[in-house]
């Protein structure tokens, strides 16, 4: 449906993006891509960062051998680098990565000794750089993430509820606690572009409950709106039970049980939407290979439950299941941030 030419208007978008990291005229920004990686983006980066009076060079790698029998998909996980020693010293001596990985160095082994190297990285992710106009960084959701951060940092507890029967219970005592601001402003920063969600890893045992995807709800995983619903039972972080009938629990319980590994059953990430550039209802307009589906992670008020690895729980795994679910109430010590769906005034 789209074509993969060079716009000027996508040029400018890659600029805005690069504009918020807020770099000195001359630093040094590597671009890292792979094999498989959206090749058109990878140019408009290059040329946006020279626009900026930036210097650009690239670190481009093979993307790897297949390691396992099943797709995976949106992990966070890229393990295009390899632990190569020449690739993590270059990209550590720039001042920001600019990551056009397919998966995303979110959760890769190599990413904390990058920003540990005082350098930031920007996850632009594998979308058609329509998308990416169309969800152009914007600076007025850095404070609006920051100040939802705080309000979960305060908090020792987080309850989500809706209509649908979802009761989810979430300690985060000991959770590791962040947000996706969708640019990177600061040294040792990470974040993706489309950004705008708050987001915890939950310690070990804090996830209790129950959680009810309805229709219309989103598994990322499967980019696929979901048409019948589906029951999760989760005990001490684990999904025990997928209850439901029809091809949508169908095709969850295959894909969990794909892996052989109770750790992808396992909580992720929690959390919720704060882009209200983005929309639930998008992903009808695009065919799977031009999306990545991040956006549906962002859009305003959606609770986003994930499954599988989880650092801060000792649960690694590279099953995967990015969730995210309409019209629920989340309250953090019984505040709501919140209500069937709709960010509080506090946060909107």
């Amino acid at each position: 449906m789209l074509n993969d030419r060079i716009e000027a208007r996508w040029i400018d978008s890659f600029a805005a993006a690069l504009s918020l990291c807020a770099l000195p005229e001359g630093a040094a920004v590597a671009i890292l891509s792979e094999s498989q990686s959206r090749g058109i983006n990878v140019q408009l980066a290059e040329l946006a960062a020279l626009r900026l009076g930036l210097q650009a060079f690239h670190v481009i790698v093979p993307t790897p051998r297949q390691s396992v029998a099943v797709a995976i998909r949106s992990t966070g996980s890229s393990n295009a680098i390899q632990h190569i020693r020449p690739v993590i010293e270059a990209l550590k001596s720039a001042a920001l990565v600019l990551d056009l990985t397919v998966e995303g160095l979110m959760h890769a082994d190599e990413t904390p000794e990058i920003l540990q190297a005082g350098g930031r990285i920007l996850y632009v992710s594998n979308e058609h750089p329509e998308l990416l106009e169309r969800l152009a960084p914007d600076a007025s959701l850095i404070p609006r993430v920051r100040r939802g951060r705080a309000l979960m940092q305060a908090a020792s507890a987080m309850h989500v509820t809706s209509a649908a029967g979802t009761d989810l219970a979430i300690g985060l005592t000991g959770a590791r606690i962040g947000g996706n601001l969708g640019a990177v402003p600061e040294p040792g920063m990470l974040a993706t572009w489309p950004g705008g969600i708050c987001s915890c890893f939950p310690a070990l045992g804090s996830v209790n409950g129950t959680l009810v995807l309805a229709e219309g709800d989103i598994n990322i995983t499967f980019k696929r709106y979901l048409e019948k619903p589906i029951r999760l039972v989760i005990e001490n972080d684990y999904v025990t039970a997928v209850e439901g009938s029809g091809l949508d629990a169908d095709l969850m319980r295959s894909y969990f049980a794909a892996w052989g590994d109770r750790e992808a059953y396992g909580t992720s990430h929690v959390g919720w939407g704060m882009n209200h550039g983005a929309r639930w209802d998008s992903m009808m307009m695009y065919d799977k290979g031009d999306i990545n589906g991040i956006e549906l992670r962002a859009f305003a008020g959606n609770f986003l439950f994930s499954t599988g690895a989880n650092p801060f729980a000792g649960r690694a795994t590279l099953g995967h299941f990015d969730l995210p679910v309409r019209h629920c109430t989340i309250t953090l010590d019984g505040a709501p941030v919140v209500v069937d769906g709709v960010l509080v005034p506090e946060l909107a």
